[in-house]
């Protein structure tokens, strides 16, 4: 069994645009560089208690690698980068303000409420395949690390997907779960299972920003 603590990239400009990011590669603003800080700041007092971190993994999109980084620099380790554990490509809705896609892409925003695991957005993932890559990745960090602890730095629609396999929610069911910059998310991944053990820490933020996930 594997322990692995999830962690969204703190916080970007577009975060607070509202603006779907997916595989653009934004970087943090002042308060996600604050907001990273502050979680490897975290992680130390944590490893002074005995809860240690032994290897970082990180998407590789710069908002993702940049939060890894500080906070594994913290710990004296290195963020390794793995774009099994990026964001959706969401296509052509990429770089739309939520609130504009439906004028913009109407199609596409359709088939992204629908979370129909098979529905088409041109030039982006399907649901499913997006679920299955990253089921598939945090299964091979998990094999690699049995009985270890690892964080992963990732984005907030892998996070969704994260807490519906570890909780048994299906695709196409409403999240009830927050997506938060830079919180801490934690499950256990065997073989055979994955189980929840707590989701959406943010005390060890001076300033929780409220830009929850709309995945």
């Amino acid at each position: 069994m594997t322990e692995i603590w999830l962690v969204r990239h703190g916080e970007t400009p577009w975060n607070v645009e509202r603006r779907i990011q997916g595989w653009e590669d934004i970087g943090l603003n002042e308060n996600g560089e604050q907001q990273a800080h502050a979680l490897g700041q975290h992680l130390v007092s944590l490893k002074a208690s005995g809860q240690t971190i032994d290897a970082v993994y990180t998407s590789d999109l710069k908002r993702a690698h940049r939060t890894a980084t500080i906070a594994a620099n913290a710990l004296g380790l290195s963020a390794i980068p793995i774009d099994g554990i990026r964001e959706r490509n969401f296509g052509v809705l990429q770089g739309l303000l939520f609130n504009d896609m439906d004028q913009h892409q109407p199609l596409a925003a359709a088939a992204w409420r629908s979370r129909d695991p098979n529905a088409q957005i041109d030039g982006a993932e399907t649901l499913g395949e997006f679920h299955h890559r990253i089921v598939a990745t945090i299964n091979n960090i998990a094999a690699k690390h049995d009985g270890q602890r690892v964080m992963v730095v990732s984005h907030g629609g892998a996070l969704d997907i994260i807490w519906r396999q570890a909780t048994g929610v299906t695709l196409d069911a409403p999240r009830n779960a927050p997506l938060l910059n830079a919180s801490i998310n934690r499950i256990t991944v065997s073989p055979t299972s994955w189980s929840l053990i707590e989701w959406g820490q943010v005390a060890h933020l001076a300033q929780p920003s409220g830009h929850d996930a709309t995945a």
